[in-house]
């Protein structure tokens, strides 16, 4: 008997662990920030900082091994801004862990250091995937923070609270807190041709294919997200969305929000603008770019993206 893709959630019960990104296990202790948090959590022996050069994180580095974690003491060369200090969370051994932005450039940097941004350390694996799970929460935060110092209604400075997690005006007492953008991204599967639907956007590497993505419109569901863009963009109207994953996309506070759409129409209407090419591929076409990406040109995105997952996780449904 047949099952639809629709109806299951195998092969993996929580495929989201298997995203770059996700693999932060600190706890946040949300519940207990307060005015003081910082400020214990700096007095700790043990603790240690992830340090922003703007949007980048800055690794030091020996000639071979590559470390982003700093002791307080070996920051002062960098100009931390102690004011703007974030706090992410604990170890399971207590051992607090921070963020804190710093003042001098990248291009200033000495020879010791090694900036970092989200991509680069994700697609070299530049730190493993837990510390990468923070650094996605660590860059949302820092950024978060730095683009919001001056208030929205009536311009005056906005102070920093809770360790990161609010800030206030100073003039007028407006409150806001950490934002984070959906996105929905989507692959959409024709289940009686047995094919799915992938598109190519003009800044992608030479011959990668990935999922359709768009964001979250204010006042929308996800599944009419993931039907509105891939409408929008391949011109295939769907019908049963089914959700699969989740990926934090720190670029700079995205969440990535993983979908299977069931196809209604066939024919591709692509819009030229976001799109050079639109086009249904095979499981055996999916399965080589997946796997064999140089044989035929095509490519799949990296191991760790969502847009892989949600290939990958096709290929290997057993109906």
């Amino acid at each position: 008997m047949s099952h639809s893709l629709f109806d299951s959630d195998v092969p993996h019960p929580e495929p989201s662990n298997l995203t770059a990104f996700a693999a932060n296990d600190l706890n946040r202790d949300s519940e207990h920030r307060d005015e003081h948090s910082v400020e214990k959590a700096l007095a700790r022996d043990g603790t240690h900082i992830f340090a922003f050069a703007g949007d980048k994180l800055v690794l030091k580095h020996d000639g071979q091994v590559l470390d982003p974690l700093f002791a307080r003491y070996e920051l002062k060369e960098l100009q931390p801004d102690w004011d703007e200090t974030v706090l992410l969370g604990y170890r399971k051994s207590g051992e607090p862990r921070l963020a804190v932005p710093v003042g001098i450039d990248v291009e200033n940097l000495a020879s010791q250091y090694k900036p970092a941004d989200g991509r680069t350390l994700f697609r070299e694996m530049l730190i493993d995937e837990v510390l990468l799970g923070e650094f996605a929460q660590a860059a949302s935060l820092i950024r978060w923070n730095g683009d919001n110092r001056f208030c929205g209604r009536c311009g005056s400075a906005m102070e920093i609270h809770i360790g990161g997690y609010k800030r206030v005006c100073a003039a007028c007492e407006h409150m806001i807190f950490p934002r984070t953008d959906p996105v929905v991204i989507m692959l959409t599967i024709d289940e009686s041709r047995d094919l799915c639907l992938l598109g190519r956007s003009p800044h992608f590497a030479p011959g990668m294919y990935s999922c359709l993505a768009g964001f979250v419109e204010p006042g929308e569901t996800i599944e009419n997200a993931v039907r509105r863009e891939t409408l929008e963009e391949s011109g295939i109207r769907t019908g049963r969305i089914r959700y699969h994953a989740s990926q934090p996309w720190p670029m700079p506070h995205s969440l990535m929000i993983g979908c299977y759409a069931e196809a209604k129409s066939t024919e591709i209407t692509r819009d030229e603008t976001e799109l050079e090419d639109c086009r249904w591929f095979t499981r055996a076409e999916t399965i080589e770019m997946l796997e064999r990406p140089s044989a035929t040109g095509k490519a799949s995105p990296p191991k760790g993206a969502i847009a892989h997952r949600l290939m990958r996780d096709w290929v290997e449904w057993k109906r």
